[in-house]
C-alpha cells in the first residue's frame, strides 16, 4: 500500500511538473530559432502555411510534417489562438485519403497550404501544392478544398494544372508567335544565354500549354476590392504566375500573367502597402537557405521590378540569427506568408530541418519601411 501511494505521488509530481512546464512555455513570447510549443508543450507542426483571423480568433494552417521522410502522412494541420502567442492544436483540418489512387492518398505530398475566407459564400477555401503519391515532383498541381468551419474538416474538391490552352492575358500576338517557335525538347544544356533567351520568350509556357502550367510553391492574396489571387512558382520553378480566382475562390477566371521569366523564384509572399504591391521570394536551393528577392509593382498585373533583398544585417537587441546566418541567407529561413495585423506586416518563414521536418523552426519578423517606403527586415530574437 505504501509503495502504491509513493508511485501515485511520483506520478502526480511528474504530471504537475509537465503541466507547469507547458504553462511556462505558453506564457513566454515565441523566440526565433527555438522550438515553439503549443498548449500541450509540443512544437507547432504547421509549416509552409498561413494565418487568417475570423471572429476574434486566429487560425494557423500548415503542413503536418513527419519526423522522418518527406511524404504527407496525416494532412494539413490547424492551430488556434487569440493573441498569436498561445496556440492550441485543433487537429488535422484536411486529412489524407485511405483510398488507393486518390489525389491525396496517404504518401502524397501536400505543401504550402493557404486558406481564405470568402465573405460572399461564407466558406473557408484551402489551396495547396499537391504532388501525387510515388511521382516525386512531377505532377506540380494546385488543389482545392472547402469547409464551413475554420477548423474543418475540409472537403477535398480536386487538383489541376493551370490555364490549359490559355495564354497570359497581356501577351501580345507577336509574343505568342515567338513562344510557339521555341522547342524545349532540344535544350539539354540549361543556363546558357541562348537557353535563357528561349525561356524568356515563353518556351516552357508553350511546352505546357496543352496540359496546363505547373504549380509548386504558392501563396494567395486578397486585394482591397475582395479579389483574390493565386501566386505560384511555375515552369520548372523558373517563372512566377499570378492568376485571378473566381468570386467563390474555387477556380480560376483564366486571367493570369507571368513574372520574372527565367528568374528561378519560389516561396512567394505578397503584401500591399501604401497602394503598392511587394513580393518577397526565395531562390531555388532545395532545403538550403539563400538570399531573398524583392519585387514591387503599382499593379497586381505588373510590370514587376526586382530590387535587392529586403533582409538587413544587424540587430537592435544584439542577438545573432539562427546559426549565425545573416541577410545573405535570409537568417536561415524561407518565407511562407506575410500576415497583416492592424498596421503591422509580419514576415512568416520556416527554418527547414530536412532530417526531421516536423522539427523545422518558425521565424516571424516585423516588416519595416524606410523613408522611401521600401520594406526591410532585420533580425529580432523575440518581439
Amino acid at each position: 500500500m505504501v509503495l502504491r501511494m509513493k508511485r501515485l505521488m511520483m506520478m502526480a509530481v511528474l504530471l504537475l511538473t509537465a503541466w507547469a512546464q507547458s504553462v511556462t512555455a505558453q506564457t513566454e513570447k515565441p523566440v526565433n530559432g527555438e522550438l515553439w510549443p503549443d498548449a500541450e508543450g509540443k512544437h507547432i507542426n504547421a509549416h509552409g502555411g498561413n494565418i487568417i483571423s475570423h471572429e476574434g480568433t486566429y487560425y494557423w494552417y500548415g503542413e503536418h510534417r513527419p519526423f522522418r521522410g518527406f511524404a504527407t502522412g496525416k494532412g494539413i494541420a490547424v492551430y488556434s489562438s487569440t493573441d498569436l502567442c498561445h496556440w492550441t492544436n485543433r487537429g488535422i483540418a484536411l486529412s489524407v485519403s485511405e483510398e488507393e489512387g486518390h489525389d491525396i492518398e496517404r504518401g502524397c505530398i501536400m505543401e504550402r497550404p493557404k486558406v481564405l475566407y470568402n465573405e460572399k459564400t461564407r466558406k473557408f477555401v484551402m489551396l495547396f501544392h499537391l504532388e501525387l503519391k510515388g511521382r516525386g515532383y512531377e505532377a506540380a498541381r494546385v488543389a482545392f478544398a472547402v469547409s464551413d468551419s475554420p477548423t474543418g474538416p475540409f472537403r477535398y474538391l480536386r487538383s489541376t494544372r493551370l490555364h490549359a490552352g490559355k495564354w497570359p492575358f497581356n501577351m501580345s500576338d507577336e509574343q505568342i508567335a515567338a513562344a510557339k517557335k521555341t522547342d524545349a525538347s532540344k535544350w539539354h544544356k540549361w543556363w546558357t544565354p541562348q537557353w535563357r533567351s528561349e525561356v524568356e520568350k515563353g518556351m516552357y509556357l508553350w511546352r505546357d500549354m496543352k496540359g496546363g502550367q505547373m504549380s509548386r510553391d504558392m501563396t494567395v492574396f486578397t486585394d482591397d476590392d475582395g479579389r483574390a489571387y493565386h501566386i505560384t512558382s511555375s515552369q520548372e520553378n523558373l517563372t512566377l504566375l499570378i492568376s485571378e480566382l473566381t468570386d467563390d475562390y474555387l477556380d480560376f477566371t483564366g486571367k493570369y500573367t507571368t513574372v520574372a521569366p527565367g528568374g528561378q523564384n519560389e516561396a512567394p509572399c505578397i503584401v500591399k502597402h501604401d497602394s503598392r504591391y511587394w513580393m518577397i521570394c526565395s531562390g531555388c536551393t532545395g532545403w538550403d537557405p539563400n538570399e531573398a528577392r524583392l519585387f514591387t509593382s503599382q499593379n497586381i498585373w505588373g510590370p514587376w521590378q526586382q530590387l535587392p533583398s529586403p533582409f538587413r544585417d544587424g540587430s537592435a537587441d544584439g542577438s545573432t540569427p539562427y546559426h549565425g546566418m545573416g541577410a545573405n541567407k535570409s537568417f536561415g529561413s524561407q518565407g511562407t506568408y506575410i500576415l497583416t495585423v492592424g498596421q503591422q506586416h509580419i514576415f512568416m518563414a520556416d527554418i527547414w530541418n530536412p532530417r526531421h521536418l516536423s522539427q523545422s523552426l518558425h521565424l516571424w519578423l516585423p516588416i519595416s519601411y524606410d523613408d522611401k517606403g521600401v520594406p526591410y527586415i532585420e533580425w529580432k530574437l523575440s518581439w
